[in-house]
């Protein structure tokens, strides 16, 4: 993250898509002078930098190495350009579809991160409310490190549950989470395989990065969970428990394994090429999640969009095809879906929600993406998500600086 300067066209930061009129608290303001709610999700992402402490932050914002990966996902959509039809009956647009046979509101999903109580204090609780808002009730996906509880959670979800695992040296843990997501109704393990080990985020090594006081991972006991707490210079606490805690020899022998422990469907996210999904598809996988992590494990990696064409031909319909990373407009769940994807999760912008106005701010990120699908929608003269295809899709030269929205601090360096 190196650009620098802002938007010399309308005086914003196109990292963020801060909207100058816009980019204030959503909470402020009086009865008699409301404040006017974000109109950007990026808007959402400046609101949350003033209220996060620095290391919390970069912790969210970071990405591996010279995050090229983390460029690399937003200039993937700003390539595809939309090829509209007219004279079609949009009166009505349906963003309904069904995931894993659950219905939804829209095609969207919260995808898996750590510790939502760095964001808001009611974490993972504000985040599923808001998941389950009306016209959304979309899926959730809970990290293994979620700093509430899956009961809680369950407690409160109006949307799908699914877990989201690593394959941890202690495979006694493991099997104890997925049956206490399975007692809570949790609908779906989702194992993330491109963590062999943590990619080199440099924000959380220069700020030394570990857990505040009191924020814990709920769901698994302090022997697993040792020294996230401790602070060195120089090195970060969750690098180092991952070298602890997952185990790097995960292979394609290893999911007959994790699938006898339970009956739920396994996917599996951090798939990138036409041959891991092949071979995942020829094994019965329930879905694949492509995702490169947000860019934060290799940097350098092929970004989730342009990969995401390979994946969809190579599955041939044997199982549906999830993505992650960089979504941040309407149009930018429009092409994914163009692109055969059955619905996208959105990852850090769901945390800028909750750090600007918790469970609301959440609601409003989310809300604000339906609302832009449906507009773009309309607008490309495609009433439903079937009538959405590669058609409508043109490519072209990425998108001039005063058009481009990458994630909110591209500039200021790892």
């Amino acid at each position: 993250m190196t650009d620098t300067g802002t938007d010399s066209v309308v005086g914003t930061d196109p990292a963020t898509e801060t909207d100058p009129a816009i980019a204030i608290d959503p909470a402020a303001g009086t009865d008699a002078d409301p404040a006017p709610r974000p109109l950007t999700v990026g808007a959402y992402a400046a609101l949350a930098e003033d209220r996060l402490p620095p290391a919390t932050w970069h912790y969210i914002q970071g990405g591996a190495g010279t995050e090229s990966t983390v460029r690399a996902n937003r200039a993937a959509y700003r390539r595809l350009r939309l090829r509209p039809r007219v004279l079609a009956d949009v009166s009505r647009c349906d963003l309904s579809t069904t995931v894993l046979g659950d219905a939804v509101g829209a095609p969207l999903g919260i995808a898996p991160m750590a510790y939502h109580q760095l964001a808001c204090d009611e974490g993972e609780v504000a985040t599923v409310r808001a998941a389950g808002a009306p016209g959304l009730r979309i899926p959730t996906v809970v990290s293994i490190f979620a700093s509430r509880t899956f009961e809680d959670l369950a407690a409160q979800a109006t949307g799908p549950l699914w877990l989201q695992l690593y394959w941890l040296h202690r495979r006694d843990v493991l099997r104890t989470v997925v049956r206490r997501a399975e007692a809570a109704g949790f609908r779906a393990l989702v194992l993330t395989v491109d963590t062999p080990r943590l990619g080199r985020r440099l924000r959380e090594l220069r700020h030394g990065f570990h857990l505040p006081p009191g924020i814990v991972a709920r769901n698994l006991d302090g022997e697993v969970t040792g020294f996230l707490h401790d602070r060195q210079d120089g090195s970060s606490a969750l690098a180092r428990h991952a070298d602890a805690f997952i185990d790097p020899s995960l292979s394609w022998s290893d999911l007959d394994r994790l699938r006898e422990q339970t009956r739920l469907p396994l996917l599996l996210k951090g798939v990138l090429t036409a041959e891991d999904a092949a071979r995942a598809a020829g094994l019965g996988i329930d879905g694949i999640v492509v995702s490169n992590h947000g860019g934060r494990q290799l940097d350098g990696a092929v970004a989730t969009l342009d990969a995401l064409p390979e994946v969809v031909a190579a599955v041939d319909g044997r199982c549906p095809v999830f993505l992650d990373g960089g979504i941040r407009h309407g149009t930018d769940v429009l092409k994914a879906l163009a692109l055969g994807a059955r619905a996208v999760f959105v990852g850090r912008p769901v945390l800028w929600g909750l750090a600007a106005g918790g469970e609301a701010g959440a609601r409003g990120v989310l809300t604000l993406l339906r609302d832009e699908l449906e507009d773009a929608m309309a607008l490309a003269g495609r009433p439903s998500l079937a009538a959405l295809g590669p058609e409508l899709l043109a490519r072209g030269p990425a998108a001039a600086p005063n058009e481009s929205y990458e994630d909110p601090d591209l500039r200021k360096g790892p």
